[in-house]
């Protein structure tokens, strides 16, 4: 079953402030790419760039990582992933998600990418886990 991303998992990679969500997002990715099921939308790999850079409120000032750092990690992402790129349709797909099911348009934009390339899986904190949007399951890894 191929499955979808949301940046919230990437960015986890990559945050030491809490070690179990950085185990959980590290062990998922791994091994849905070792299952040949693991998908990334252009849109995840433009937030993971502007969220691993940006500082943060709680750590002095200090980013995740350093722009060199977070271009390297994006391309490292690329090669491992097949990266899915918006398609004519597309935005309206995420109209429809985002008036329908009252999503933020951020969310709504990722969906339409699950919905537009038959994605069956989104692993993601911002949605409801469990939910099914469309055919498309939402499910938050970090849930205990």
């Amino acid at each position: 079953m191929r499955c979808l991303f949301d940046t919230n998992v990437l960015v986890y990679r990559f945050d030491p402030r809490d070690v179990r969500k950085q185990q959980v997002a590290s062990k998922l990715l791994r091994t849905s790419l070792k299952e040949g099921a693991a998908v990334i939308a252009q849109q995840c790999l433009v937030e993971f760039v502007a969220a691993t850079t940006r500082p943060l409120q709680d750590a002095d000032r200090e980013a995740l990582l350093d722009p060199t750092d977070a271009a390297y990690e994006a391309e490292d992402l690329c090669r491992q992933f097949e990266v899915l790129y918006p398609r004519q349709g597309q935005f309206t797909t995420a109209l429809r998600g985002w008036r329908t099911y009252g999503m933020s348009w951020f969310d709504a934009h990722l969906w339409s990418f699950a919905e537009y390339y038959q994605i069956e899986r989104i692993y993601s904190e911002d949605f409801q886990h469990q939910r099914m949007y469309g055919r498309v399951q939402i499910l938050n890894p970090f849930v205990d």
